[in-house]
């Protein structure tokens, strides 16, 4: 392991030159990318294709993994939103000047080194670098073996960009897919800053358990949606929909269903569109009978406990039937997994109370849970969403891959 040392060591001495490029050089480097990535498309999906045939179409993996034409365009489209975005460095957060005639000055600055690790999704090697860049941070990539290839032809895009603007390109290391070079990275405490991992459950578990560095935490998401006593049937059949069915592999789509007792008879209009696109259904013992008569048999199944507090992450979902908001509340607080949590409701009385009782990083009424994404909030792009408290919550955009620094500014003073 002693390659993985020196080469991330390389990346750390390569850092703290990244603070000299101002905005226009970053902006520029990016630009660059951005045209490599539109040229090398074809290659790129020839990698990729080298991917996708070593899982089965069925593996939730699968669609993780898939890029396309269409969503690498996305990806640079992306990148112009980043460059878009506005210095998120050198931003003076506070100023104040004390009695004794100090002028103190808090501003942003780089993490330094960011270490992330990742599984299947391609798409996380360019989104990581680019927020990276942009913020000022190099960063250490450990992508999963199923992307591999993938992977390598997205790096070579990069290394070609850099190239082309003379930075060197240590900023950046692809770590090689074997397992055991995790641990290097967990445990480099005088090189790594902070460490993200993004993904299921198992990874960021294991992360935590084996992490010498700071951990952010990101990925895993158990989603609920609440449909209230009030809640309209119109609304709710569309959110329903697109958040369990836009895309099926995300950590932002719909795991359980939670509906008020008052509202069964709604319940097989609800999931109405989801039979069409062959949605199974694990339902508690009140909705099973709500839809015995209408969800198709090959589809509804009736849950076990271990169907609730689960990530389908693929075209299943189960339904849980409450007597009340408050038994919703307890029932999301019991299994949620503090991501994206929604509530149906059109009374606002419910709606609020479920607002300022639901902990999670983003809680939504009357929008699909689908929208949990730095770029739908404005912020060009995401590194991952945080499920937790500390430094960053939710999406995770440039802002949240800075620091501070406090700057002192006297004239002679001593400390008595």
């Amino acid at each position: 392991m002693k390659t993985e040392q020196k080469k991330m060591r390389a990346v750390k001495m390569a850092s703290q030159a990244l603070v000299q490029l101002n905005l226009n050089q970053r902006n520029a480097l990016l630009s660059t990318l951005a045209t490599e990535l539109e040229n090398n498309i074809d290659t790129i999906l020839q990698a990729n294709a080298k991917d996708l045939a070593l899982i089965p179409e069925s593996d939730p993996r699968y669609d993780r993994l898939q890029l396309t034409a269409d969503r690498i365009k996305s990806i640079v489209r992306d990148i112009a939103n980043i460059i878009a975005l506005p210095d998120p460095l050198g931003t003076l957060l506070s100023e104040k000047t004390l009695l004794n005639g100090l002028v103190l000055k808090r501003i942003t600055v780089p993490m330094g080194v960011i270490g992330v690790i990742y599984e299947s999704r391609p798409n996380v090697t360019i989104d990581v670098f680019v927020l990276c860049f942009k913020s000022g941070n190099a960063c250490i990539l450990k992508g999963g073996k199923e992307a591999w290839h993938t992977n390598q032809a997205l790096i070579t895009c990069i290394f070609k960009a850099l190239f082309l603007h003379q930075i060197s390109s240590d900023i950046v290391y692809l770590m090689p897919p074997d397992r055991d070079v995790v641990y290097e990275l967990l445990n480099a405490v005088d090189i790594v800053d902070v460490c993200i991992p993004r993904g299921s459950q198992i990874l960021i578990d294991f992360v935590r358990e084996h992490a010498k560095v700071p951990v952010i935490e990101t990925g895993a998401g158990i989603v609920h949606t609440y449909f209230d006593h009030s809640g309209d049937l119109n609304k709710g059949m569309a959110i329903i929909d697109n958040a369990k069915t836009r895309r099926v592999s995300v950590c932002n789509a719909l795991d359980t269903l939670i509906i008020h007792q008052a509202r069964l008879n709604d319940l097989a209009a609800l999931v109405h569109p989801l039979a069409a696109k062959q949605v199974d259904i694990f339902a508690d013992e009140l909705s099973f009978h709500a839809l015995k008569a209408s969800y198709s048999s090959t589809l509804l199944h009736q849950a076990s406990i271990d169907d609730f507090g689960r990530e389908f992450l693929s075209y299943k979902m189960s339904i849980k039937t409450v007597s009340s908001c408050d038994e919703a509340i307890r029932h999301i607080m019991q299994y949620t997994s503090g991501h994206s949590e929604a509530i149906i409701a059109e009374d606002k009385q419910v709606s609020d109370y479920f607002l300022n009782r639901i902990d999670a990083a983003v809680v939504y009424v009357n929008v699909s849970t689908a929208f949990t994404d730095g770029g739908e909030f404005g912020m060009g792009g995401e590194i991952g969403i945080s499920t937790q408290k500390l430094h960053a919550r939710g999406p995770m955009g440039l802002e949240a891959l800075t620091s501070y620094k406090w700057l002192i500014y006297g004239n002679g003073q001593v400390r008595a």
